[in-house]
């Protein structure tokens, strides 16, 4: 079994520094769209958002995780076959990612960074955990088999190809029946 595990929104909740980081007096369940920026036009665009999640990971210490135990989740994750972290990212902030997934312990065997999200679809795997909606779209589009980290940005996503976890250790009971 080889395993695409996504990092922004799976593993790291980095949309929750990006909030104290941009001050804008916003919630995380308020960002209910993929494209976060559109909720705040015209303060903010497209690049503007990006730029801010990069400066976010200059930080990388004060990003949190999305749960507890991502360690043991992981390893877990690891004993069912191959786990290879899929990010798609400015290729200037791989470094402290991966210092991120090192102090967290995160168990995996290769890092592989894309340079858009929808590029994950054309990656050999036979299962990707993501959140991302777009993602998602050409995941289907490509036959590929999608388990769907619940966030407030992927609520409309209702599909029966899809499977909806609210954290890891659901994920590792779907990729068991698999």
């Amino acid at each position: 079994m080889r395993i695409a595990l996504d990092v922004d929104g799976v593993l790291a909740d980095v949309i929750v520094s990006w909030i104290k980081y941009n001050r804008l007096g916003i919630k995380k369940h308020e960002i209910i769209k993929w494209e976060a920026w559109e909720l705040f036009k015209p303060e903010m665009d497209r690049y503007a958002f990006y730029k801010e999640l990069d400066l976010c990971w200059e930080e990388w210490m004060s990003v949190p995780t999305t749960e507890e135990n991502l360690s043991s989740m992981t390893e877990s994750l690891s004993n069912l076959g191959t786990v290879d972290i899929v990010t798609a990212r400015n290729p200037q902030t791989n470094s402290s990612v991966k210092l991120w997934l090192d102090y967290h312990n995160i168990s995996y065997d290769k890092y592989v960074s894309v340079i858009s999200g929808p590029a994950k679809a054309d990656l050999d795997y036979d299962v990707f955990i993501d959140d991302s909606p777009i993602n998602v779209a050409r995941f289907l589009k490509n036959n590929k088999r999608i388990i769907l980290y619940s966030q407030p940005w992927n609520q409309d996503i209702n599909d029966e190809r899809i499977h909806r976890v609210s954290n890891l250790s659901e994920a590792i009971k779907k990729i068991k029946t698999i």
